[in-house]
């Protein structure tokens, strides 16, 4: 279990995702911070934990935030906001940083799934962060790069799945798996996880409907 951080300064909201995560009992400690400071003590405390963020409301610039996920690199953000500009998302998405990105307009079972994700190390991309990525993406002939393996490889990346699950699922070695990632990398000419699955979703070999990583 996780420490979570709520950073968000809308009362009903704090309130609601501190009854949701005691629901789903997945924080081992939920800790409430009102400012930048406030937060980077805490992650200074817990450099592990899941920092929820409401960026509209809260006194980070976009440098400020990157910055301070590239410090803690260990911990796992999710922005949760009424409204994303696509100009905001695109530069989040494209940092290079894992930023998980859910609405408060979505549904409780999307928002639900985004804390359960965090709570596992891993992150969540609502519709709207998926639109963004897919609307990023050349037009290319992607899927023809790669051998039938490969796109296996790479909707399993899509789906969330370590190289360890990939291999363990799919009764292969580690360093097959391995290979395979290092192959799909070189052809699409392309260093990080997010392109990857932008170039999966271009191509039909994962859908977004069933994109959570």
């Amino acid at each position: 279990m996780r420490e979570f951080i709520l950073a968000d300064n809308q009362d009903i909201t704090r309130e609601g995702l501190v009854s949701l995560l005691g629901k789903l009992a997945i924080a081992s400690e939920i800790i409430e911070v009102s400012s930048r400071k406030e937060l980077m003590e805490q992650l200074s405390i817990y450099p592990n934990a899941a920092v929820i963020l409401d960026y509209t409301l809260f006194d980070f610039s976009d440098f400020q935030m990157m910055n301070a996920k590239q410090r803690y690199s260990d911990s796992i953000w999710l922005l949760f906001s009424d409204e994303l500009s696509k100009h905001f998302l695109r530069q989040v998405l494209m940092s290079g940083n894992l930023f998980g990105v859910v609405m408060k307009t979505d549904s409780m079972d999307d928002i639900a799934k985004a804390l359960q994700r965090m709570a596992n190390g891993k992150i969540y991309l609502c519709d709207l962060a998926v639109q963004v990525l897919r609307e990023d993406v050349p037009n290319q002939q992607t899927g023809d790069k790669l051998t039938a393996s490969e796109r296996m490889v790479l909707r399993e990346i899509g789906l969330g799945k370590t190289t360890k699950e990939i291999a363990y699922e799919h009764n292969l070695s580690f360093h097959t798996i391995n290979t395979h990632r290092k192959n799909i990398f070189r052809k699409l000419e392309i260093n990080n996880m997010y392109d990857a699955v932008k170039y999966a979703l271009r191509a039909g070999i994962i859908d977004s409907s069933e994109y959570y990583i």
